[in-house]
């Protein structure tokens, strides 16, 4: 899923940050945005980056694109409207 990236509304940088807190870390920041606005958050190859997306779309989070930089992924995910609580 490599689209162009997009600007996004806030960056959360999660580099270093085990599973599963770092699903955890960017669900709390995700339910603190407004509805529609987009996270980029910065994730670890391996684990994290192979987990956390899939995590965040079974919880009704919007992946809009992954990057691969060589030693980190940039996700960018979108609160929807109907992630509330």
């Amino acid at each position: 899923m490599d689209r162009p990236l997009l600007v996004a509304d806030e960056q959360l940088d999660l580099r270093g940050t085990p599973c599963p807190l770092n699903f955890v870390r960017t669900k709390l920041k995700l339910e603190r945005m407004e509805p529609g606005a987009l996270l980029e958050v910065w994730l670890d190859p391996g684990e994290p980056i192979e987990q956390v997306p899939d995590s965040l779309r079974m919880n009704g989070f919007g992946i809009e694109a992954i990057a691969d930089h060589s030693d980190y992924f940039t996700v960018q995910v979108r609160r929807l409207a109907e992630n509330v609580g």
